[in-house]
Formats: C-alpha cells, sequence, structure tokens
C-alpha cells in the first residue's frame, strides 16, 4: 500500500491546528483510504500553544508526526524541511490556515497514479484580497518574462511531490531553496490543478511585507541575470549620452564663453537622475550579494529542538 505524507508548517497557529487535522483525515478516510498516511507537522519555533496541541494529537494519533525547530528559521526553509522529511512515496504541502483546501489532494494524486511526478495546485481564483491577488499576479508575469526558467503563476508550493523528486530535493544541499523556482527548474514531469483558494478563517496571516519582499527577492536573486543585465546595458547608454552632452557643453562654451550659461538646475537634474538610477541597482547588486553570501556559508535548512512519532 502506498503511503502519502502530508506536510503541513506551522508558526502560532494554535486555532487551525485541530481544523487543519480533522479535515486532512477527514478527507484520507473518506476519499484515499487505498492509501496509508502522515501527517507530519513542522513548527517553526511558535511562542502560543501551537506546539501543545500537536504534541496532543502525536500521543492520540500515531499517524501525526512532529518536528520542533529550535527557533524560527524562516518559511521557506521549514516548509524545504518538512518535504525533504517526508517518509511517504509522495507528499504533499499544505498550509495549516485551510485556505488550500484539502479535498484537492485526491485530484493530486490522481495525476501522481497517471503518472506525473509533480503536481501542483493553481490557484485561478482567490477569496483572498482582490489587491493582494493582483500584486501577486503582476509579480509572476514579471518573473515570467526576466526569468531564466519557466516561472509558475499563482504556485504557492501546494501541490504534491513524487518520492524521486522528494530524493532530488534532499541532495541539492541548498540553504535557501525557492521552492517554486525548484519545480520548474529540475525537468520533472508536471501537471497543473485549478482551485479556488479559501478565504483564512482563523488566525492572522503571517505574510507580511517583509516576508512577502523575502520571496520575491529570492526568486529574482536566484533565477534570474536579466536586472543586472539592464544595469549593464543602461550604464552604457546613459555614459554615452553624458559624454555626448559634455562635449556639446564643452563646445558651446568655447564658442560662446560669455553667453553660454552651463545651467544649475540642467546639472542638478543630471546628477539626482544619474544618482537615483546608480542606487536603485547598486541596491539589486546587494541582494544578489545577498543570496550569494547566505549560500556560501552552507548553514544548515534548520536545527531541531526534537521530533515525535519517528520511529
Amino acid at each position: 500500500m502506498k503511503k502519502i505524507s502530508i506536510v503541513v508548517p506551522t508558526y502560532n497557529e494554535e486555532r487551525n491546528i485541530i481544523p487543519a487535522y480533522e479535515e486532512i483525515s477527514a478527507v484520507m478516510r473518506e476519499k484515499l483510504s487505498g492509501y496509508t498516511y502522515e501527517i507530519l507537522y513542522i513548527d517553526n519555533n511558535s511562542i502560543d500553544n501551537t506546539k501543545a496541541l500537536i504534541e496532543s494529537l502525536c500521543r492520540e494519533d500515531k499517524k501525526v508526526r512532529a518536528i520542533f525547530n529550535a527557533r524560527n528559521f524562516g518559511m521557506m526553509r521549514s516548509h524545504y524541511y518538512g518535504l525533504i522529511n517526508a517518509t511517504g512515496d509522495c507528499a504533499v504541502l499544505l498550509h495549516v490556515d485551510l485556505q488550500n483546501p484539502p479535498f484537492v489532494i485526491p485530484d493530486f494524486v490522481r495525476e501522481w497514479e497517471a503518472g506525473y511526478k509533480i503536481v501542483i495546485g493553481i490557484k485561478d481564483k482567490s477569496r483572498e484580497n482582490p489587491i493582494m491577488f493582483f500584486i501577486r499576479t503582476c509579480y509572476y508575469r514579471t518573473m515570467r518574462k526576466i526569468s531564466d526558467i519557466e516561472h509558475i503563476e499563482h504556485f504557492s508550493d501546494f501541490g504534491l511531490l513524487d518520492r524521486d523528486f522528494l530524493d532530488v530535493l534532499k541532495g541539492l544541499n541548498d540553504p535557501i531553496p525557492y521552492l517554486r523556482g525548484i519545480v520548474s527548474e529540475l525537468g520533472f514531469k508536471i501537471k497543473q490543478t485549478n482551485y479556488l483558494q479559501n478565504r483564512r478563517e482563523r488566525e492572522k496571516s503571517k505574510s507580511d511585507f517583509k516576508l512577502l519582499y523575502e520571496f520575491g527577492m529570492l526568486g529574482v536573486t536566484s533565477y534570474t541575470k536579466s536586472i543586472m543585465r539592464l544595469a549593464t546595458i543602461l550604464g552604457f547608454v546613459l555614459s554615452g549620452i553624458s559624454m555626448l552632452l559634455a562635449a556639446f557643453t564643452v563646445i558651446m562654451k568655447l564658442f560662446y564663453w560669455d553667453s553660454y550659461s552651463m545651467g544649475v538646475a540642467a546639472i542638478g537634474v543630471g546628477v539626482f537622475t544619474l544618482g537615483s538610477i546608480q542606487l536603485f541597482f547598486v541596491g539589486f547588486l546587494g541582494e544578489y550579494v545577498l543570496n550569494i553570501n547566505t549560500r556560501v556559508m552552507r548553514r544548515p535548512l534548520v536545527v531541531e529542538e526534537r521530533r515525535i512519532n519517528f520511529d
């Protein structure tokens, strides 16, 4: 009998732990009774009652396993670590807030049995804030144009990954994995399944501006060279224009020494324009350097505090 791992990352989600467990268990019992399964909670050092609730579930149901991180290592690293510690023939990453509905899992499994190594959920519609959905759409479409790989629109890590792909993830040894890019990059056969994303009912979303910025910049710095190449091209163009303007200014000043004014306003506009462009690209260069620096240090994805029901 094949085994399915449901990986559920958590951080301060005490109101979502039990509803997620009940809904996942119901789907597995009623829709996928021909499979055995495990529910693997990976907790990012929650400071509310989340850990206690997970421990209680582990005592009551041996299909529930848990990994508790020693501190908060960030969403991306925790998600990835949960996947590479799954023991099933495939693994499904499911957020505990249930915005991505568990009833889609049987659709994933059906496509998996049809031969697809990766089955991903695409939220073509969402009950979330429409402004945020629009911003995400703009980001994904921009990434598709500038990325070195085929970037998948509205894929939020919700999907099924075959054991063969999970074994590849284990061997990557990437300290800051961008799963959305890795799925597209490594060449496995992918099947997309559309779904309607639910509204978050309980607890406040942890996806604040800082986290969204980190996701966005990791995607840009990991999978596109276009920004830095644009800086190089723009530098050449602006340098050429600047030299032409400088030559023109010198000639006009030589021929019309007394009447030709250099123009303080023109100089100021030029300095501020060039300065702002330089600062913009220096900032982007800094993001690339930070990305490289983190990877070069080769620190572990997470450090475990303890784990439960891993016999």
